[in-house]
């Protein structure tokens, strides 16, 4: 089990993995109580891996409503504070440390944490308990692809409860830099840095920033700490020949990453260092086309569930992690569309790294209710929080094919919804688009995005040929029985994406633990399979309708075996054959001649 630090763009010095072996119990009737029963451990589970998953050593799918984790750790008291972090725990927890209440949080995809320090022992021996609920019936709460019955149907896949990212503590001095949040602005060839202080009531704090590309320094400044914050744009030196330009900016082709360094200055002393990067990167739509750093580009994606056969949601390691953003741009693909999960930070890390855009999206309610509302909108805007600063993440995606808002062409309050939504997230961030609702009923949206899973080539082409008229097109009703976009709002000229598509089943070998596979469309044969990539895709990157493509799907994800790796990511087809025909589009513009 090998994990990197779980907050990649916040690094410090000081800190403590907790993953590894826990005390474990299921709770199904709720009889377990905090501190009478802390005895009754009848279980050990391995953190970070679900309870519903093999890696666990629980491996238990059945429908649990409460399970508690506990373990022992050593750390002694020392000068500053003690922090404990969670990366997610599904749904709700209430941690206690040495039998203390320490923290309680909602929403399973977003992590939060607890300043511990007066809760530690003296003697260093510590003890953390965890009471997580997830009530495997609650169709309000975001749950993205977890199933709510007892065997895995259609698209929906094995719940994953619990602890499923890594648990670690941090020391921090008594004042630190608690949250820190760059802002690209291309046109000025600016970086925008926004810092929070913790305990920052003491006077003559000040932060210094270090901004370097590999051995080259780009700028150190310092500034003064004025009620607990620091906002500030660092200007570089703009090279002005694109040429040079260029070695600056972050693309999939090219993603050069910024390390930076922020130290707290109290007077004359360093009292806390994290250290950072970021990327000068813009990321926008102009009239019916996305736009990378100033210029057109294709988005060329494949839509990623995110899931492992072993270990569910959570990551077997932090390699894993890494070899999925490589597997996705060996198969040619620029980008991925993260599905129904908010995904570990160590993964946009990677893409950060390597190369590979990213459209995020929230996990979806299946009823509308205000409390499944008020969830969405507090773990959304949570998730924004937390990703904000990855250069990688191009595009929001606060709802998919109206889940949670079913009845969009008819009911006002589920619209009001998506265009809260919508514009919420467009003020939580201005650099980046935002699709209100992907797949079909667009209402507030800055991408139309589009899901036909039709492979019959004729029928794809006759919808979205060149022949094709753009106004005719949204007057059709489309595979599901949808309109594109809602009474109100017509097509504004936004880019046209075709997101989800292909849904190709093909299973060489069959997975462990699923009995019947599903897809879209079945194939027998290796051959069959890729000839019938090569055929959807060629006619696919050839229509002029289009400025971005999203393929389903990357892996097989349980019983959904239209991936184009095996759910060990084995490649069903040769990888380069793959990307011989993903990569025709490397130039296309829709439109152009």
């Amino acid at each position: 089990m090998q994990h990197g630090y779980p907050r990649p763009q916040m690094q410090r010095a000081d800190w403590l993995c907790l993953n590894g072996t826990w005390r474990f119990r299921l709770d199904n009737d709720g009889a377990f109580n905090f501190p009478a029963d802390v005895d009754r451990w009848p279980l050990e589970i391995t953190v970070p891996y679900p309870p519903e998953s093999r890696a666990s050593g629980v491996g238990d799918r059945g429908f649990h409503k409460v399970c508690w984790y506990e373990r022992d750790f050593q750390l002694a008291p020392a000068d500053g504070r003690v922090i404990l972090h969670f990366g997610a725990v599904d749904y709700g927890a209430r941690v206690w440390v040495n039998g203390h209440l320490a923290v309680t949080h909602e929403g399973g995809h977003t992590p939060f944490w607890a300043d511990i320090t007066d809760m530690l022992r003296p003697d260093g021996r510590q003890t953390v308990t965890v009471r997580a609920e997830d009530d495997p019936h609650d169709l309000a709460k975001p749950r993205g692809k977890q199933d709510w019955q007892l065997e895995p149907h259609s698209i929906w896949y094995p719940r994953t409860s619990g602890i499923w990212q890594t648990v670690w503590v941090e020391r921090v001095g008594r004042i630190f830099i608690d949250k820190v949040r760059w802002t690209p602005r291309l046109e000025g060839f600016a970086i925008g840095v926004e810092a929070r202080i913790h305990g920052a009531a003491a006077e003559d704090l000040s932060l210094e920033l270090e901004l370097k590309h590999g051995d080259r320094l780009l700028a150190r400044d310092r500034y003064r700490v004025v009620d607990g914050e620091v906002d500030r744009y660092v200007v570089l030196s703009d090279p002005g020949i694109d040429d040079f330009r260029n070695e600056l900016l972050w693309s999939p082709e090219r993603p050069t990453l910024l390390d930076a360094r922020l130290r707290l200055w109290h007077g004359g002393k360093v009292i806390d260092e994290v250290q950072s990067y970021t990327a000068l990167r813009s990321a926008n739509v102009l009239r019916d086309r996305f736009m990378l750093n100033g210029r057109p580009y294709v988005l060329r994606m494949v839509l990623d569930q995110g899931y492992w056969p072993d270990t569910l949601l959570a990551a077997p390691d932090d390699d894993a992690l890494r070899r999925d953003v490589e597997l996705a741009k060996a198969m040619g693909f620029n980008g991925v569309r993260k599905h129904q999960k908010i995904e570990d930070p160590r993964y946009l890390y990677w893409a950060d790294r390597l190369g590979l855009l990213v459209w995020e999206e929230m996990p979806s309610a299946y009823r509308f209710t205000r409390t499944a509302i008020k969830r969405t909108i507090q773990e959304w805007t949570e998730a924004i929080d937390r990703d904000y600063s990855h250069p990688c993440i191009i595009v929001w995606v606060p709802f998919n094919e109206s889940w949670g808002v079913p009845e969009l062409p008819s009911v006002q309050a589920h619209r009001h919804a998506v265009e809260a939504m919508y514009h919420l997230t467009r003020t939580l961030d201005q650099t980046r688009a935002v699709i209100g609702n992907d797949g079909w009923e667009s209402a507030a949206t800055d991408i139309i995005g589009i899901h036909d899973y039709d492979s019959n080539l004729e029928h794809i082409r006759q919808r979205y040929g060149p022949e094709v008229e753009r106004e005719k097109l949204f007057d059709r009703r489309r595979p599901g029985g949808r309109v594109l976009t809602l009474d109100g709002y017509p097509h504004q000229g936004q880019p046209i994406m075709l997101t989800e598509f292909g849904g190709i089943t093909y299973q060489a070998h069959a997975q462990e633990g699923v009995k019947k596979t599903w897809g879209y469309t079945e194939i027998g044969d290796a051959e069959t399979f890729a000839r019938m990539y090569e055929q959807l895709m060629e006619t696919i990157i050839h229509t002029a309708l289009f400025s971005g493509f999203c393929y389903t799907q990357f892996a097989d994800t349980f019983q959904e075996a239209n991936g184009l790796l095996h759910a060990d990511r084995t490649p069903k087809i040769p990888l380069e054959r793959i990307r011989k025909v993903t990569s025709l589009s490397r130039t296309y513009i829709p439109g152009a001649a």
